[in-house]
């Protein structure tokens, strides 16, 4: 999937939307350390009160938000084992309503044969059908929209920790006095979902029940007990790997000094990958395998530039030599320069327009500007250097 397939099922999550029919809504209370199921209940959504379904429908948003191989990651099923959570999920699809909860507590089983919690969890599945319009309406002839329509059936988990209710004082108008208010009923904490996942993936307005979306709790940490154990999915990479083992092959080819130029152009011939792919409006994110690094680093100005050289740095820091990085995941967003006197943070594509230079003894950082230079509302002044030579 992905960030446009993603966005546009998120914004449908909203009340009474005929683009996204949530059937029903099957919620799992688990006990903390014993993983014992206290509770479950399924419901059809619509009889939930609309203020639960907001909340609810919020919760399901932010398991589809969040950057790509950062917070969000589609998952390939590993194939060849039975009984997997990719036919476990399939058959709820398609089963009948106390069937297909059979099917999630064997998921939620799953997840708690591998994780103990210091805290009682909600598990929630809900099932539904997504519909996306096949063309937009004509104003003109009134045509499309949901006159014709691609309708998915899907699941959506999300896994949320609950808190118990602080000690507080409140004022009763009635008595007109101080109370303490101490309530013992945990609360849901749907704000900040543990993890969740989205099956099957859609690509190109199609299922793909080969793939799942996967949410982790927080950036570049995504559980891989989880995936592996729970999921059943291959292994993954996330964007911050990917970007730190560019990083480690880098430094084995060039060294560890290089021009700041060289640097530059490097993250400026990455980034024209990227532009193309996205003119051509490829489904597919571009990726970059060791031939690749290799050409980047032959038209970015680094010299003795060896196919050989650049293979064996790959292999020894990538153990799958077909491993092919995400371009996306390799330009950052920007480069922060530290010392002791500023800190500089500039666009990675500026960065040949900064020198590192030694001026009568001393180390300087020379950063090139086309603009006067103000400082609290002053221009600096403008001085030419000489160095004697």
């Amino acid at each position: 999937m992905n960030k446009k397939d993603i966005a546009n099922i998120r914004k449908e999550f909203k009340l009474d939307n005929y683009r996204m029919n949530i059937r029903e809504i099957f919620n799992v209370y688990v006990k903390k350390e014993s993983g014992e199921i206290y509770h479950q209940v399924c419901q059809p959504f619509q009889m939930l009160e609309q203020e639960t379904q907001e909340l609810f429908l919020a919760n399901f948003k932010k398991v589809l938000t969040g950057h790509l191989d950062a917070k969000l990651f589609e998952l390939k099923f590993r194939r060849d084992e039975d009984y997997t959570t990719q036919t476990i999920l399939f058959e709820g699809i398609q089963a009948e309503s106390e069937d297909w909860q059979d099917n999630m507590i064997d998921i939620v089983g799953k997840m708690f044969a591998h994780a103990v919690y210091e805290f009682d969890t909600v598990v929630t599945f809900i099932r539904g059908e997504y519909r996306k319009p096949t063309k937009k309406r004509n104003q003109e002839s009134e045509e499309g929209g949901d006159d014709e329509v691609y309708a998915n059936p899907f699941i959506l988990c999300s896994l949320n920790k609950t808190d118990l209710p602080k000690k507080a004082l409140l004022f009763d108008y009635i008595e007109k006095e101080y109370k303490s208010y101490n309530m013992v009923d945990p609360i849901i904490n749907l704000d900040s979902p543990m993890s969740g996942f989205l099956f099957p993936a859609f690509n190109d307005n199609a299922a793909d029940v080969n793939h799942i979306l996967y949410c982790a709790g927080k950036v570049n940490q995504p559980d891989y007990t989880f995936i592996e154990k729970v999921l059943d999915c291959e292994d993954i990479f996330t964007a911050q790997d990917d970007k730190d083992c560019f990083g480690f092959i880098l430094k084995e080819v060039i060294g560890d000094e290089v021009d700041s130029k060289v640097i530059s152009n490097v993250y400026e011939e990455i980034d024209r990958v990227v532009q193309e792919s996205q003119e051509k409006e490829e489904s597919e994110v571009p990726t970059i395998d060791h031939r690749d690094i290799e050409r980047i680093l032959k038209v970015s100005g680094v010299e003795n530039v060896e196919a050989a050289k650049v293979e064996h740095a790959f292999k020894s820091v990538v153990t799958d030599e077909k491993h092919e990085f995400k371009a996306t995941s390799l330009v950052p967003k920007s480069i922060k320069i530290e010392t002791k006197i500023a800190d500089v943070t500039i666009n990675p594509k500026e960065l040949k327009n900064v020198k590192y230079i030694t001026y009568e003894g001393k180390r300087c950082l020379l950063l090139e500007v086309d603009e006067e230079v103000v400082v609290e509302g002053f221009r600096l002044e403008s001085q030419t250097l000489f160095n004697g030579n």
